[in-house]
């Protein structure tokens, strides 16, 4: 059995609608150019406010991938 190395990297997604969404969009959007993805923890969430109700949700991501050997 062989060690692994892991990469983490720092994301954010958006979303109108929610915090998983949110973190959705970024692992969806990482997968197409990054393999090995192995997880994610939350690091920052914001929200923006339009007209006293929340418009728009901001998740900072941070995602480990598996180095190739």
């Amino acid at each position: 059995m062989s060690d692994h190395i892991y990469k983490s990297i720092e994301l954010t997604g958006t979303s109108k609608t929610s915090v998983e969404e949110a973190v959705n969009n970024a692992i969806e959007k990482a997968k197409k150019t990054i393999h090995g993805l192995r997880w994610f923890e939350v690091t920052n969430i914001r929200g923006v406010i339009e007209d006293n109700i929340i418009a728009h949700w901001q998740i900072t991501i941070k995602v480990s991938f598996t180095l190739d050997e």
